[in-house]
């Protein structure tokens, strides 16, 4: 879903500007005007350019996966077959001082 912005034209408490806020709505279903959450008074959208992403679809799966899994990771209980075991065949001697599994 897009991120929309709106800019209050109305000051906030003791006469500050409030500041711009972002709203995450379906596409097409944002409304000209929304009432600010630091005063109340309508706050008009603004038009911004849009996010579009450089990254390659490689980059971007990688990404996704990452943002589901974020509130509930797969959990994995051994590595899967053709993997090195962790520390060994390595010539770094720092990574003898790492904690090893049980």
């Amino acid at each position: 879903m897009p991120l929309y912005a709106y800019r209050c034209a109305a000051g906030g408490s003791a006469g500050s500007i409030c500041p711009d806020f972002e709203v995450r709505l379906s596409m097409g279903s944002a409304p000209a005007s929304l009432p600010c959450p630091d005063c109340g008074a309508p706050a008009r959208r603004r038009f911004t350019a849009p996010n579009l992403s450089h990254a390659s679809s490689s980059a971007y799966r990688l990404i996704e996966s990452t943002e589901r899994s974020a509130s509930e990771p797969d959990v994995v209980r051994s590595p899967g077959p053709g993997t090195r075991p962790a520390g060994r065949n390595t010539t770094n001697p720092l990574h003898r001082k790492l904690p090893r599994p049980d």
